[in-house]
C-alpha cells in the first residue's frame, strides 16, 4: 500500500514569526527538543530555521545576538510537499535537496512537517536512524 505525508508527518510542527527574536527561538528548540522551527505569517509558510542556521549564519559571525530575528536566520527557498503526496515523493525531494525536512503545504496553508527521523521510523525501524528518532528524547 502506497502511504502518503499525512501519514507520517508531524501535523502540529511549532512555528513562529519572522521576527521572532533568535534567542527565544532557540530556547524553544530546547526546550521542545526539536532541531527546527517553520517561519510563518498566519498560515503562510515564509522560512525554516534550524538550529544549525542558527549557529552557521548567525553565531559564527558575532556573539551578540542582540537584534537578530528568525528572518536573519532561516532559509526561504525550501521545497515542500502536500499531505496528499505520496511518501516516496518526500524521499525524492529530501535526496534531490540534500535537506532533512521538508513543509508540508496545503492549497498554500501550512499543514505540518516531514523530517529524515520520521521517514526512518516509517520506512526503516530497524535501522540505526530508526532507533535513534523513535527514542525518548535525552533530559
Amino acid at each position: 500500500m502506497v502511504q502518503q505525508v499525512r501519514d507520517i508527518m508531524t501535523g502540529t510542527p511549532v512555528t513562529v514569526g519572522p521576527q521572532t527574536p533568535v534567542e527565544a527561538v532557540a530556547r524553544q528548540m530546547r526546550e521542545d527538543d526539536i532541531g527546527a522551527v517553520l517561519v510563518s505569517e498566519g498560515d503562510q509558510l515564509q522560512g525554516l530555521v534550524t538550529d544549525r542556521d542558527i549557529v552557521v549564519r548567525l553565531l559564527a559571525d558575532t556573539a551578540d545576538l542582540t537584534g537578530k530575528t528568525v528572518r536573519d536566520a532561516c532559509s526561504s527557498e525550501m521545497m515542500t510537499v502536500s499531505p496528499d503526496d505520496e511518501v516516496g515523493q518526500a524521499v525524492r525531494l529530501m535526496q534531490e535537496g540534500a535537506v532533512r525536512r521538508l513543509p508540508v503545504v496545503d492549497n498554500g496553508r501550512l499543514v505540518g512537517i516531514v523530517s529524515l527521523g520520521d521517514l526512518a521510523v516509517e520506512r526503516d525501524p530497524d535501522s540505526a536512524l530508526g532507533n535513534i528518532s523513535a527514542a525518548d528524547p535525552n533530559e
